[in-house]
């Protein structure tokens, strides 16, 4: 396969008019001005590798569409691969919530279910990307070092994150905040089923999280998992973080912390939805902020597929320091690095032919062709 007359984002630089040849699942040649033979005429439109997400919980849209309606797991994967391809993701970790917690989210406990639909629809040749697993694990939750440890020998297990959502502190300091969140979720708790909700968490921290935390990350180096921190605040989750030996930070909530986690060498994943909107849905910390300060690394669409390559090509826009190159790194090959996925995340010679063709009209980007290892798949 050859593509011709395209801008090709490369890893430091763009060709404005280039071309590359692509040969058994690989890119085998790049070039600038006219191709040596005639080949697909990208008439301008961007060239750019295939983006990687590593957090994302959309499938649970799919498959719990409704209150109380579970859709065919298998159908339901199905469908939110088709979304993932079509918005240029071609590598995707699917994020799964490995806890139990009676009466809170109607997806908790479901991980295996959909676990074993990924697989049923990888094996059967249905999907477009190329599906990993993200376990994420709500450390202070009774049995969540055994659900996880279910799953943590599986080959496709590529993440861990340790994950605290205790009222009143990280991600929602403000509690008030959880109520609003939790009404909207379920469509009307009362605050008498908040407060006992609320309670209960409380005391599973106190009763679990500790022992639970050591346990999860003894697993994960067990299984040689990389892992993530969740929603880090202060300097003493930073701390806790550094300890853990994790590798990618996700959605820091303030400045201070995200200074912290950098000065450690710690990858900084924040969410592209929050670049999109310009600010975050929790009022928490600005992924633009973060960036005009050097420390995000890592994009993730996290609820809304499209907003990751919106996201990337707007932060060029947002912070002219930011090259087109290095905010693309953010959704390709920063992710690709922080999870051991070295064959992709960039165009370049010997690489996996994982490709996007985008153009852009009116301010928005549109996804018009997705190649994965050389195949087209949308």
């Amino acid at each position: 396969m050859i593509l011709t007359n395209a801008r090709i984002v490369l890893d430091d630089r763009v060709i404005e008019r280039g071309w590359l040849v692509v040969a058994h699942r690989g890119i085998v040649e790049i070039g600038e001005g006219n191709a040596p033979e005639r080949g697909e005429d990208m008439k301008g439109d961007l060239v750019m590798p295939g983006l990687i997400e590593l957090h994302t919980d959309h499938i649970e849209a799919h498959y719990v569409p409704r209150p109380k309606v579970y859709w065919d797991p298998v159908a339901a994967v199905v469908s939110y691969d088709g979304q993932l391809a079509t918005s240029g993701i071609t590598t995707v970790l699917d994020s799964l919530r490995v806890w139990r917690e009676d009466g809170a989210e109607e997806v908790d406990g479901q991980a295996q279910v959909l676990a074993g639909a990924i697989d049923t629809a990888r094996k059967a040749d249905l999907l477009r990307a190329d599906h990993f697993l993200h376990l994420r694990c709500e450390v202070p939750m009774p049995t969540v070092v055994e659900d996880a440890a279910q799953l943590a020998s599986r080959p496709d297990v590529r993440l861990m994150s340790l994950m605290d959502h205790t009222p009143g502190q990280r991600q929602f300091r403000d509690e008030e905040k959880l109520r609003v969140y939790y009404r909207g979720k379920k469509g009307g708790m009362n605050d008498a089923q908040l407060d006992e909700l609320f309670a209960r968490r409380f005391e599973y921290q106190k009763k679990y999280a500790e022992n639970n935390m050591r346990e999860l990350v003894a697993l994960a180096k067990r299984h040689g998992v990389p892992l993530a921190s969740h929603d880090d605040t202060t300097d003493e989750n930073v701390a806790d973080a550094v300890r853990g030996k994790v590798a990618v930070a996700e959605f820091p909530t303030t400045l201070e912390a995200a200074r912290g986690l950098h000065e450690a060498g710690i990858s900084i994943l924040m969410g592209a939805p929050n670049v999109v909107r310009g600010g975050s849905h929790s009022g928490n910390i600005a992924a633009v902020d973060l960036a005009q300060q050097g420390y995000l690394d890592i994009l993730s669409s996290d609820y809304i597929p499209s907003s990751l390559l919106m996201a990337a090509l707007q932060l060029p826009e947002r912070i002219p320091s930011i090259t087109l190159p290095e905010a693309v790194r953010t959704v390709t090959k920063a992710p690709a690095k922080a999870v051991g996925l070295s064959d992709r995340g960039e165009i370049a010679k010997g690489k996996r032919a994982d490709l996007i063709r985008v153009h852009v009209a009116a301010g928005v980007p549109v996804v018009r062709s997705v190649w994965r290892a050389g195949h087209r798949v949308a």
